[in-house]
């Protein structure tokens, strides 16, 4: 799938050749086994076109070199024919030769390439039709993919050293955080739907945007955190760059896209989809959260690259359709081999090469970095793929799809990770571009083979068993395990699922769990669904029992409280409701 605006076409040799000028065609013609000295344009436009047809076309290709004819491969079976030097570098790694000039870079001297590929990168239809039955197909592009990846990134940073005049180099190693995103996901997904039926979670009410309360609090009971925030970390100073979350700004925003939650006054409330999944397979969960992130209208990710302006007036309207952007990557993402890893880099290379083209906006000269007028997108270079177009899937990929599950992640931090913005025009200051350039690899998962559609059933991966042992005087030794009631309660609190303990510890023991311990977890199970959270409740003090047990009888306020002991009520499904009915019965209930 691809966007581009629509393009010419040449059907013939000769409409090609005659919007060349004379001296062009001389330069042409002399390109040709010919001694005819022509000066008129016409005679000049029927002798190269005599050439470019029957047998006399083979011997041109034939004295092309290797990268001129897969250049002529690529356009011929092409079905624009139109040659895009991008896609043609992703796939070779090289460009062809067009010819010289003079060091000026004025006076073009053509190469025998020019005589199939036009200005603008075209060829004739015409030409297109002669060359397919003998230029063979280019190859199909491959993804190269690995079984693990390095421990370290080498982080490189340049300087200048004034006084020797000379520019320095340094080099350090960082980890790589190698992360099991698809086991996250299935926590997570349940502790977030916890969260907000709770009424933990707050959204604005024009954006739908989380909170800074809701995204600390969400991040607070991540399954090993956000990637590089934490609710107590210590705020950067104004000028500095500040990464922020990520999967605790994603979470709030996928499971309202995908229906499971909704804006009730000033909080996040379950739906009956929402309520549903709770007790669900937390996979064809995660998989309607995937397939409905791709069609939402919720958020452009482009607006997570803050750095990027004019994205929103008269910029905003040249943007292109999220869902198309979405649905290009998504179909890269098919391509992926299932629990092997693939550098970032490496899939970008692909989409290009195997042409899952798309493109973020119909007019980059309306976005910009610091200022409009010198760091406009539109000038050569700088709106290149990586800027655009990278920036844009490498959100898509950290902050969506990873978070679901789709992928694991491979990642050190953002700063100093690509240098690929360092032309740019206002951005020497820059640490990152986008808080997402540390994503350096990433691998396909059973969980992401299903969201996508790639396997009809969703098989978990196996977990490693990976027994503590501790080293007894008697010369034994033994696994230390112990079962306690409080710490698992805790954990199904926050999200974890029984099923999980149920699978760790089947995979470190080749016997059936034993009875006494398969009780366990049933009755865990069990008591883990027979308590609700109803959210916050104001407990009221009546003068006597006697009114306590009036309101509490009371058709209108009847619903709105329950008796908690001899002179007290609760009030927690309506606070406000139930203030007005008292007001409407003559009481009323001081907030101080």
């Amino acid at each position: 799938m691809s966007y581009y605006k629509e393009e010419l076409k040449l059907q013939t040799v000769v409409e090609a050749l005659n919007r060349l000028t004379v001296d062009d065609l001389k330069k042409h013609l002399a390109l040709l086994p010919t001694t005819e000295k022509l000066t008129r344009k016409p005679e000049l436009v029927a002798e190269i076109a005599q050439h470019l047809g029957g047998s006399r076309l083979r011997g041109l290709w034939e004295r092309l070199d290797e990268t001129q004819q897969a250049a002529v491969s690529e356009v011929v079976h092409s079905p624009n024919g139109l040659f895009r030097a991008e896609r043609f570098q992703a796939r070779t790694g090289r460009q062809p030769d067009w010819g010289t000039r003079d060091q000026w870079g004025y006076n073009p001297t053509p190469s025998l390439l020019c005589l199939f590929i036009y200005r603008d990168g075209l060829m004739p239809v015409e030409l297109q039709e002669r060359l397919k039955p003998f230029v063979p197909e280019p190859p199909a592009p491959e993804l190269k993919a690995t079984d693990e990846i390095p421990e370290f990134f080498n982080w490189r940073a340049e300087s200048f050293d004034f006084e020797a005049r000379r520019r320095e180099v340094k080099v350090k190693q960082i980890p790589v955080t190698q992360v099991a995103m698809e086991r996250h996901a299935l926590h997570d997904l349940h502790t977030v739907l916890r969260l907000i039926e709770r009424g933990k979670l707050s959204v604005s009410d024009k954006t739908l945007l989380p909170s800074a309360a809701t995204v600390d609090e969400v991040a607070a009971l991540l399954r090993g955190g956000d990637y590089y925030y934490a609710p107590d970390q210590p705020k950067k100073k104004r000028y500095e760059q500040e990464v922020g979350p990520v999967k605790a700004f994603a979470w709030p925003l996928l499971v309202q896209a995908a229906g499971l939650a909704e804006l009730s006054g000033k909080r996040l409330a379950l739906t009956k989809a929402g309520r549903k999944a709770l007790s669900s397979p937390a996979a064809d969960t995660l998989r309607l959260c995937w397939q409905r992130w791709l069609k939402t209208k919720l958020l452009d990710e482009l607006r997570r690259i803050e750095v990027i302006k004019g994205q929103t007036g008269k910029g905003a309207r040249g943007l292109i359709t999220t869902a198309l952007r979405r649905a290009v990557i998504a179909d890269a993402l098919k391509e992926c081999p299932v629990n092997q890893w693939v550098k970032t880099d490496e899939f970008f290379r692909f989409m290009r090469a195997a042409g899952f083209d798309f493109e973020v906006t119909r007019d980059p000269w309306e976005l910009y970095v610091e200022e409009q007028e010198y760091g406009s997108l539109g000038y050569e270079g700088f709106g290149k793929w990586s800027i655009l177009q990278g920036r844009y899937a490498l959100c898509l990929l950290f902050e969506y799809a990873a978070t679901l599950g789709v992928i694991d992640v491979g990642y050190v931090p953002p700063e100093g990770a690509r240098q690929d913005f360092s032309d740019l025009w206002g951005a020497d200051d820059y640490e990152f571009f986008s808080r997402y350039d540390g994503l350096l690899y990433f691998r396909l998962t059973p969980l992401g083979a299903y969201c996508l559609g790639l396997t009809d059933k969703y098989v978990p991966t196996q977990v490693t068993a990976r027994a503590k042992i501790s080293v007894l005087p008697s010369l034994k030794i033994t696994s230390v395990w112990s079962l306690d009631r409080a710490r698992t309660m805790a954990a199904l609190e926050n999200g974890h699922q029984i099923a999980e303990l149920r699978e760790f510890l089947q995979a470190r023991d080749e016997q059936l769990l034993p009875e006494t311990v398969e009780a366990f977890l049933q009755e865990a199970e069990r008591n883990a669904k027979r308590l609700r959270d109803r959210g916050p409740a104001v407990l009221v003090e009546c003068a006597d029992a006697q009114l306590a047990e009036a309101l509490a009888q009371l058709e209108r306020t009847r619903p709105l409280c329950l008796r908690a002991g001899e002179k007290h009520l609760v009030a927690a499904a309506d606070e406000e409701k139930f203030r007005q009915m008292l007001h409407n019965l003559g009481y009323c209930l001081p907030k101080v």
